[in-house]
């Protein structure tokens, strides 16, 4: 993606987070990736982008801090996963907060539900720093921010653009659109594409995502 805009003469900037621990674990390193880039193009609007999870913490942070950035960007964000639990197996998946909050759980899905893309499948699955499990603790705080994006849908007022794959398998794209529609700022856009997976970044046909994305921009610019 960033290779993309790059080439339009749009800088981009991505945050590492090896340790992530919770949601708003994300907060930190956005803002400072945020004022590095402020710092290098002076005068010029600042879009936050986040994908799944990242852009579960992006919906929030923009919510919880209004005005910090130009617009916001949701590609696949992670409000509900796709598997859905019944009370009795959510109960015993968190029961160890009380008494285990660190016990590993592994995650119901795997690279070949996050693309089509062959080659890139081979480097997640080689991929050290990819995450393959999370923590009760962790998935305890997901279960509660997603939670808190539902209640924070009128504190969004920057401009909004959540993009979504039609054959999402992780996450929930009906929830998407739900989430979407209760945003009251007036500025906002949705677009699906209907035969592709989650990780839309990544996908096969992600350059009609960037080309997307990029009109978007453009158009605010």
């Amino acid at each position: 993606m960033a290779d993309f805009f790059l080439k339009k003469n749009i800088s981009s900037y991505a945050i590492d987070l090896p340790k992530l621990s919770r949601v708003d674990s994300y907060y930190s390193e956005i803002l400072r990736i945020r004022n590095i880039a402020i710092k290098d193009n002076p005068g010029k609007k600042i879009y936050l982008v986040g994908e799944s999870l990242g852009g579960l913490a992006s919906f929030l942070l923009v919510s919880e801090r209004p005005g910090i950035f130009d617009g916001l960007i949701c590609i696949s964000p992670a409000f509900a996963g796709r598997k859905k639990l019944n009370f009795i197996e959510t109960v015993k998946m968190l029961a160890p907060i009380f008494y285990n909050p660190c016990k590993k759980i592994n995650f119901p899905f795997d690279s070949s539900m996050c693309t089509r893309d062959v080659d890139c499948r081979k480097k997640l699955d080689g991929d050290p720093c990819e995450y393959r499990t999370a923590s009760v603790r962790l998935i305890f705080d997901i279960f509660l921010a997603q939670a808190r994006a539902r209640g924070a849908l009128k504190n969004i007022n920057t401009p909004v653009l959540f993009l979504v794959s039609g054959k999402d398998m992780i996450v929930d794209s009906g929830i998407s659109r739900k989430v979407f529609d209760g945003i009251s700022v007036g500025d906002k856009t949705f677009f699906e594409f209907p035969d592709m997976y989650h990780a839309l970044s990544i996908e096969l046909g992600k350059e009609a995502v960037f080309e997307e994305l990029l009109n978007w921009i453009e158009k605010r610019l």
